[in-house]
């Protein structure tokens, strides 16, 4: 699996916002895409996750989307990411398959060991700090809070990339960075931002040099 260190994760916003949104994002260099719908009509999570995978993969972009394994496999996706309360990570392997990506969330070491035992290829680790963008909201995290929940998963000898979320800004990229993790996930400060091809591109240029790839 490819772990790529910037991950877009649509806000909610109605869904003819969201196409010029991921466009910018793509023309910005992005390269991983989760696509968030909540509340929404599985129908209406199909036609979008349909749109968005062609826009994705015509840029070599990698395209989850949030829960729904089923609507992943429907549409072809690349994965699914899975909440503390979604489908079970083995549920949605045997949905899935091994060749599909899993993600999960994560907000304490023993939640990263758990997901990391359930055989996800990535961890959602957060949130670095509050965000509006979810309705209920882990315990805040921060720097010191990443350094220790990575030490400690790593000494344990677990390998699984891991994704830093919640609040995230182009300021706070090197210090997360440096604690360890693979990677940061935006969504709300790309979003509002005037310019987002502009923004993904500082975004990416800060996370690039702790690129990995794992096969």
């Amino acid at each position: 699996m490819k772990h790529h260190p910037l991950m877009f994760i649509t806000p909610n916003l109605p869904l003819a916002d969201l196409v010029p949104l991921v466009s910018d994002y793509l023309s910005g260099g992005g390269k991983w895409l989760q696509l968030r719908l909540k509340d929404c009509h599985p129908d209406e999570i199909i036609k979008t996750s349909t749109e968005m995978k062609a826009m994705c993969h015509k840029v070599g972009a990698v395209f989850i989307i949030n829960d729904h394994p089923d609507i992943a496999k429907a549409v072809q996706a690349d994965g699914v990411h899975l909440g503390k309360k979604d489908t079970p990570v083995s549920q949605a392997r045997e949905i899935l398959g091994e060749e599909y990506i899993i993600g999960g969330t994560a907000n304490t070491v023993e939640d990263m060991i758990f997901l990391a035992e359930s055989g996800v290829d990535y961890i959602g680790l957060g949130p670095f700090r509050f965000t509006s963008t979810k309705k209920i909201l882990s315990p805040i995290i921060g720097l010191e809070g990443y350094a220790e929940r990575m030490k400690r998963f790593r000494e344990a000898g677990f390998e699984t990339p891991v994704t830093a979320i919640g609040g995230i800004l182009l300021d706070d990229v090197e210090a997360i960075m440096s604690t360890g993790v693979n990677g940061i996930a935006v969504s709300g400060v790309l979003a509002k931002n005037e310019n987002i091809i502009e923004i993904t591109k500082q975004f990416a240029s800060k996370t690039t040099h702790k690129y990995i790839n794992h096969e």
